[in-house]
């Protein structure tokens, strides 16, 4: 392109768009899975788009990783072993292993060439993979949890595109079943949870599978994430077992204050304000 022009995102399901001022596309490649992309913008840096979806911006995917590793992290008393479903950017794998006390960490994505994208084109997201607590897989997510050894788990995060194509089988009671089995008695399992201004009903129906495969206790906590279908997004918390006051979401925050995470977003005062459920997502998400 020889000037900016604007390219949009429609997102049927929430009758809105979002745009970004583009400059060029810098890559695109298609994989046995999916078709990824990767544009320049003019405020937001590199793009990726996956099938044609908004994936991350160089800009705002602080958000997204911070969120989706950090709480679940806090709130376990000594996350040691974490699996990541999904998550082939690398960006949440460098923020689980930002705490020392991870001793593995497992990120198993279906499609490698999301990773070799992110190596390229996001190196920030990607400068934790050489390290030895790291397993990158290259795999199907559902087959390889499937075939986990029971209680060899503390964590379980599923960084994973929207229910639809490789990810589909991340949202239902088979997929939860086998996570419930991974984890220890008291692991918790944590997922993107899409946007819960939205798509409340999406929220409601995972909630209700992750029930079905056993889990116990609940948290959903929104976050900004501009890049997005309405730019607020969350997180779903799952505990195999509820136990004390908070149905067992209260985290280590004086661990969260002292942690010198170098976090953009994350701190222990915006984990705080997160558990604070809005009411009309609350009352929607009462079980």
């Amino acid at each position: 392109m020889t000037a900016p022009t604007w390219m949009h995102e429609h997102f049927e399901p929430t009758g809105s768009s979002i745009g970004f001022r583009v400059t060029r596309k810098l890559d695109e490649v298609q994989s046995p899975f999916q078709k990824i992309e990767i544009w320049e913008s003019t405020d937001w840096g590199n793009l990726m788009l996956i099938d044609g979806a908004m994936m991350l911006t160089a800009r705002d995917n602080f958000l997204y990783h911070e969120m989706m590793s950090h709480p679940a992290l806090f709130t376990h008393a000594n996350p040691r072993d974490v699996a990541i479903i999904g998550g082939g950017d690398c960006g949440t794998l460098r923020e689980v292993l930002r705490h020392p006390g991870v001793a593995t960490a497992v990120q198993c994505d279906i499609d490698e060439q999301v990773t070799r994208m992110a190596e390229k084109y996001f190196p920030e997201l990607c400068e934790s993979n050489a390290d030895p607590r790291a397993t990158l897989l290259f795999d199907d997510g559902v087959a390889w949890m499937a075939n986990r050894a029971p209680a060899s788990l503390d964590v379980v995060i599923v960084d994973s595109t929207d229910p639809v194509g490789p990810a589909e089988g991340l949202f239902n009671r088979a997929f939860y079943a086998s996570c419930f089995r991974a984890l220890r008695d008291d692991g918790i399992l944590v997922q993107q949870s899409e946007s819960p201004l939205a798509l409340l009903d999406l929220i409601r129906e995972m909630r209700a599978e992750m029930a079905k495969a056993g889990f116990s206790a609940f948290k959903t906590l929104p976050f900004p994430q501009p890049c997005y279908p309405t730019g607020w997004w969350s997180c779903t918390l799952a505990r195999k077992h509820a136990h004390g006051s908070g149905g067992g979401f209260q985290f280590r925050e004086a661990d969260a204050r002292a942690a010198a995470l170098g976090t953009r977003y994350y701190s222990a005062d915006t984990h705080r304000g997160a558990l604070a459920t809005p009411p009309f997502v609350a009352s929607a998400l009462e079980m």
